[in-house]
């Protein structure tokens, strides 16, 4: 099993547990985000993780490609 199994299993049991709690996913997901931020911040620079998650907001479009993929 790959990490990102793992990571799938974990997080869509959180998504699970949350909205049978009566939370929305919105709330759930925005505290499992501060969840992982603290988590690099424990062993990477604050350029490296905002560097990070820029990366992942200006490619988060599943129907674009990266800007680094080639035709």
């Amino acid at each position: 099993m790959s990490a990102r199994d793992i990571a799938k299993r974990h997080f869509d049991e959180a998504v699970r547990e949350a909205t049978e709690a009566g939370y929305d996913v919105d709330s759930m997901t925005r505290y499992m985000l501060d969840c992982v931020v603290a988590k690099y911040l424990e062993h990477r620079a604050l350029k490296d993780v905002r560097d990070e998650l820029m990366f992942v907001a200006d490619n988060c479009d599943p129907d674009a490609d990266f800007m680094f993929m080639r035709p």
